[in-house]
């Protein structure tokens, strides 16, 4: 199995760890999410107050990223105060909290959408307050012109890319003896069309696989969720097609829906190989798994599966021979520089977007130096 990293930022992941800033922390909740103050006893920038909305603020993901924020606001002395819904799904909730952190008029705001298009007016609302916001984790497309400074994000096409490039050698014979009246099928469950960063790291594992099975003079078809069919150009109809992929997006945020979609793919008996394409999805494939037990990392035998990001449950899949192997991010990493980038903007300084690492692992190199410390649970 290949191992491929995209971006930058390698050596430095090692430097933070997953330990807090050295200022005092409070933390309050609510049915619709928390909050989290970090903030620095030391002097450094000083002055400066941010706040910080993620997309999930009870996820393991986003804790890890809110680490990584208030490493930063250690080294930095400035104040952060983080904040998201219960709930990647619940948009509203997020918008919310967007509009009333503009109110504390901030020296800066970072943030990671649940929603790209449903977040334009609060950004034209902080653009129009002079309040500078850096997007992390995932980038807002249409943000009115000046309103988003910089984004600190994984290059999720290439990472979607490093899924399919690392699934397709697996899976290779298969596809080679695939045919039209005997076609083989690839799943992928993405966990909404919405969030910009998942729009490309789905259409990413798409086209790269796309390419991958042209490569070896196959045709493939798109089939599912509507947006993922519209925006691949390079497929064919189903009919004509001896590869599938075929793209679920379960109706809210949660592993329990998740796993609805990747049990309608796994079912179905020319499924080879399947893709969680974030850490909901990835344990939705598991959680299907506990009923159908088709996963396996020989195609003679069953299904491949492939995930992203990190947690638990899915580290234990490759340990246990569920998954080949995932592509994760470093969100530490992604909160640690949006506070970074806000500080920079705050003192003057001119900014731009920031790519950062995703990687490859697997069973042989999950305990690598530069693996590791992005396996967050």
């Amino acid at each position: 199995m290949k191992k491929k990293v995209v971006a930058v930022l390698l050596s430095t992941v090692m430097a933070l760890s997953m330990a807090g800033c050295g200022g005092s922390e409070e933390s309050s909740s609510s049915a619709q999410g928390g909050g989290a103050q970090a903030e620095a006893n030391a002097g450094g920038d000083g002055g400066y107050t941010f706040e910080v909305l993620v997309k999930s603020f009870q996820s393991t993901y986003w804790q890890a990223a809110v680490q990584g924020i208030e490493k930063a606001c250690g080294e930095l002395g400035v104040k952060a105060n983080s904040n998201g819904p219960a709930n990647e799904s619940d948009i509203a909730d997020q918008i919310q909290m967007i509009d009333d952190a503009i109110e504390k008029k901030p020296d800066g705001i970072g943030l990671a959408a649940c929603d790209a298009n449903s977040v334009i007016d609060s950004l034209a609302k902080a653009s129009q307050a002079g309040i500078p916001v850096v997007c992390f984790d995932t980038g807002v497309d249409g943000a009115p012109e000046g309103a988003v400074y910089a984004t600190v994000a994984t290059d999720n096409t290439a990472a979607g890319a490093v899924a399919a490039e690392n699934m397709f050698p697996v899976i290779e014979e298969k596809i080679k003896a695939a045919t039209t009246d005997a076609p083989v099928r690839i799943g992928e469950v993405n966990q909404d069309a919405t969030g910009l960063n998942i729009q490309q790291r789905g259409k990413g594992f798409i086209d790269k696989m796309i390419e991958l099975c042209k490569g070896v003079d196959k045709k493939v078809a798109v089939v599912g969720n509507e947006f993922y069919v519209n925006a691949t150009e390079d497929k064919v109809a189903e009919g004509e097609a001896e590869v599938i992929i075929e793209v679920g997006v379960p109706a809210q945020t949660t592993v329990d829906l998740a796993s609805t979609e990747a049990q309608k793919i796994m079912s179905k008996n020319d499924t080879i190989a399947i893709f969680g394409s974030n850490q909901t999805t990835a344990e939705g494939v598991i959680t299907a798994n506990q009923t159908l037990n088709k996963l396996s990392t020989d195609p003679e035998k069953g299904i491949i599966g492939v995930g992203f990001d990190a947690g638990t449950p899915q580290k234990e899949a490759i340990i246990n021979g569920q998954f080949i192997g995932s592509v994760t991010q470093s969100p530490l990493m992604m909160g640690y520089e949006c506070i970074q980038t806000l500080t920079k903007i705050a003192k003057g300084e001119t900014v731009s977007d920031t790519p950062m690492d995703g990687y490859w692992y697997n069973k042989d190199n999950m305990e690598d130096d530069n693996i590791k410390p992005n396996l967050y649970d």
